[in-house]
């Protein structure tokens, strides 16, 4: 698992596990509303706040405060369903054009400055806030009329319905949420505030539940494993001090090892971080995310070669996985034990890393790096620039970019994008002038 900063006080995770367990649970609703499943982007914000949110087009925001007082994934499945509904209905456009082809971090940092500037009257400074005012921001920015709040329950009712998903999961939550309407706005829970909640909407999903006909669907135990797997996880990350308290130190199934191997791992307990992670690898051994926590672990402990064995691992049982590949990657630069050759497999991986992570700022930092211990400048300033765009800052991409452009072979692929960069902080330019 990784933080990325985004913004004072919020930012974003990582998770190659919970974002494989989130993305199987929403695939079946997700193709009920006719989108394509790859299509919808599910990320993670690290916030004890329960809330989640739609913004720069089919983006769901899911903050960990809601994943971790879930009580189940049919649960998290309706709060998705009803995000859904709102990116069908089109909700949500505000601001899309801003936001759109840059980093995770950098829209979240977007949509804060938007929210501030629309409380300030000045639609034209997006800059970023802090502290409660970002919640604030948020807020005012995500006000949803009660209008389109029912019409996304009733579009989720729906896609729940086709994708043969207990619907009850929707109302379970809502109704979790219900007593906030008593307490003053300062405590309310975020999710209330930017999702108002009444009685009379959970009244119309009872209503309409009864009166569909559809019968109670038993629950995925699949599912509900995975669940009980990401709780444990966030807890350890998230909360380590917490964990002694939810299992018992002697208990030896999943998410009690995997808990305390991450709380110990956050707790800088070498010995037992590491004796509990390979503890769960025992437990399941073709399980690629236990390799990888255990890859992470070693590294952050400086012991780089076993990390190196562990991603390697992650790697050949998961190929296709972005994050896995990245941090492989990472691992390969930093201890290039052969040079040239394992600088060289990490540039392979992370380009093979672009089809599914094109947003990461990391995976062009760490391509930049690779080229400049290989000496290759040019495309090192590429990667830069690339970098620089997802976090659109415009004129250092523009800078980069043309440094890199005199060493690159003219009309080549990366030739072409160098231009494309230049051409777009050049637009960002003028536009400024304007």
């Amino acid at each position: 698992m990784r933080s990325a900063l985004a913004a004072p006080q919020l930012s974003l995770i990582r998770d190659s596990e919970i974002e494989a367990f989130l993305k199987e649970w929403s695939a079946d609703v997700i193709a009920a509303t006719g989108l394509a499943p790859n299509s919808i982007n599910i990320i993670l914000v690290n916030s004890d706040d329960i809330n989640a949110f739609v913004a720069g087009g089919p983006n769901i925001f899911l903050y960990t405060g809601l994943l971790l007082r879930s009580e189940s994934p049919e649960e998290v499945i309706g709060v998705i369903a009803h995000e859904l509904g709102h990116i069908v209905g089109g909700h949500l456009s505000r601001s899309r054009a801003a936001m759109e082809n840059a980093s995770y971090e950098t829209m979240l940092g977007t949509i804060l400055g938007v929210g501030a500037a629309i409380l300030s009257g000045h639609g034209e400074a997006i800059t970023a806030v802090s502290g409660a005012a970002q919640n604030y921001a948020l807020s005012k920015y995500l006000a949803h009329s009660r209008v389109q709040e029912s019409s996304a329950d009733q579009a989720a009712l729906g896609y729940l319905e086709g994708a043969k998903i207990d619907a009850q999961g929707l109302v379970s939550f809502l109704k979790k949420l219900q007593d906030n309407e008593l307490l003053p706005e300062t405590q309310q829970s975020e999710y209330y505030r930017t999702h108002p909640i009444t009685r009379n909407r959970i009244s119309a999903l009872t209503t309409r539940l009864a009166q569909s006909g559809v019968k109670p669907v038993q629950p995925n135990l699949h599912w509900k494993d995975q669940h009980n797997r990401m709780k444990a996880k966030l807890l350890g990350f998230l909360s380590p001090q917490q964990v002694s308290w939810t299992y018992d130190d002697h208990d030896n199934t999943i998410p009690a090892v995997m808990a305390y191997a991450v709380a110990a791992y956050q707790n800088s307990d070498e010995k037992k971080a590491v004796r509990k992670v390979e503890a769960l690898v025992g437990l399941e051994p073709d399980n690629p995310y236990y390799h990888e926590l255990a890859g992470q672990i070693y590294a952050d402990f400086g012991r780089l070669t076993e990390s190196r064995a562990a991603y390697a691992k992650a790697h050949k049982l998961r190929p296709k996985d972005g994050l896995i590949a990245i941090a492989y990657a990472h691992i390969l630069i930093v201890n290039d034990q052969s040079g040239a050759p394992d600088l060289k497999e990490a540039i392979k991986l992370l380009r093979g890393a672009i089809a599914s992570e094109p947003r990461s700022t990391r995976l062009y930092r760490l391509l930049a790096t690779a080229y400049g211990k290989l000496k290759n400048d040019p495309l090192a300033k590429l990667y830069l620039a690339e970098e620089a765009y997802l976090k659109r800052n415009a004129p250092e991409t523009g800078r980069l970019a043309s440094l890199a452009i005199r060493g690159l072979a003219e009309n080549s692929q990366e030739w072409h994008r160098a231009k494309d960069l230049i051409f777009y902080a050049e637009q960002h330019k003028a536009a400024k002038k304007r």
